[in-house]
């Protein structure tokens, strides 16, 4: 049985999934997700209909941090080298947050594709370099396997102009200065599953709301992205579990030239300080915050929703109306007070929504009188990436 390895590394994080693959169809097999691998590991392990399994164990504390990502992977492929050795691994699949205006569709990986993703690593900080230490690690630890690069960024390719644009002088924007968009993995896959429900349904003017503890929102029109809420970097748009958000330029320039900032503590500020867990003071984690009896956890929750359904209208009018509206995402798909928060924001375009479809996170939570319909619908970033690597590989 040939498989694919589907590869998404955070900072101190690993997921992955072996997929089979037949008749160019993706059937999960394995899920496994390592976190805290920076200090110590947690991991865990599913079959492909989520049932857990007996993990690996690991103790990386002799390993230096830099290293940490490749000991994780290399757990993984023992993992089923011991508890699979029939199935076959054909190629791994990764996620890459940043492919720029270059890549528009998924890439083999050699020395040039390397070279060119280096570049974009300023623009992605939290996740270009460990995606690419990633890709290093299959390098060594299966040499002779083909690696595909599926990028964030490529359903965004394409986008008009004056929405990719910032008004700024030409050459910076021709220098790559300019909206890019994010999570295009999880829209893709979005569209993906629209198309099996029926051709209204895929080609209707929906805004996609991604949202987990890094959020974002797309406008799609016939199937294509035309607007998203992320821009230049994956900190801009809404505000996230730590990631601040849009945010007034001139704020950056205060905090260094009056406050004292350097750079690096800017950077930190805005990526990792700021968001649900600056504004609460208690916690980056949505469930948190609904549990917290706090005035300042309710206003990071009416924050984040508030600006959600100010996004909404503002990719509303990027495709000239709404016809549709889709959550998913672990928030999107899971937290029925935060969809009714945006949602009951949206009645003014004529959104109406049963509250009990609602609390039960049904896949139409609308009603039938409403000129919006609302979904939600779970977003599956790996299954979208080894479709990708079958169509580059073939079956």
């Amino acid at each position: 049985m040939q498989t694919v390895l589907t590869i998404n590394g955070g900072s101190s994080s690993l997921k992955c999934a072996l997929f089979k693959t037949e008749h160019h169809q993706e059937s999960p097999i394995y899920q496994f997700k390592l976190g805290n691998i920076l200090d110590t590991p947690r991991i865990s392990v599913a079959d492909g209909e989520g049932n857990k399994l007996t993990p690996p164990k690991a103790d990386f504390a002799n390993i230096p941090q830099d290293k940490r990502h490749a000991a994780a992977l290399k757990v993984v492929l023992d993992w089923l080298c011991e508890q699979a050795p029939h199935l076959k691994l054909t190629a791994f699949g990764h996620r890459v947050v940043h492919g720029g205006e270059r890549f528009s569709e998924p890439a083999r990986v050699d020395t040039a594709l390397l070279d060119a993703l280096e570049k974009f690593v300023p623009l992605a900080p939290l996740h270009q370099p460990f995606n690419l230490l990633l890709i290093r690690a299959c390098q060594e630890l299966a040499p002779e396997l083909p690696q595909i690069a599926c990028f964030d960024t490529m359903f965004h390719v394409g986008q008009p102009s004056v929405e990719r644009h910032y008004a700024l002088p030409r050459h910076l924007t021709e220098a790559g200065v300019q909206r890019y968009g994010f999570h295009g993995l999880s829209y893709e896959f979005i569209r993906k599953s629209l198309t099996t429900l029926s051709s209204q349904a895929l080609t209707a003017k929906t805004v996609i709301c991604h949202l987990g503890a890094g959020a974002s929102m797309c406008a799609m029109s016939a199937g294509k992205s035309v607007a998203s809420s992320m821009g230049f970097t994956a900190v801009d748009g809404l505000p996230m579990g730590s990631r601040c958000g849009n945010i007034d330029p001139g704020v950056i320039l205060h905090l260094q030239q009056h406050l004292g900032m350097s750079l690096k503590e800017v950077e930190r500020l805005i990526y990792k300080e700021s968001g649900w867990l600056g504004v609460s003071g208690i916690s980056s984690d949505m469930l948190s915050l609904h549990q917290a009896d706090s005035p300042a956890a309710e206003e990071a929750i009416e924050m984040f929703t508030y600006r959600a359904a100010l996004e909404v209208g503002r990719l509303a009018a990027a495709m000239g109306g709404i016809e549709q509206l889709v959550f998913t995402g672990g928030v999107g798909e899971n937290d029925a007070d935060v969809r009714r928060r945006i949602m009951a924001r949206c009645e003014w375009l004529g959104l109406s929504w049963s509250a009990a479809a609602n609390q039960s996170n049904s896949t139409v939570i609308s009603e039938p009188t409403s000129t919006i319909m609302v979904r939600v619908i779970p977003t599956n970033e790996e299954a979208m990436i080894a479709h990708h690597v079958v169509d580059v590989i073939g079956d």
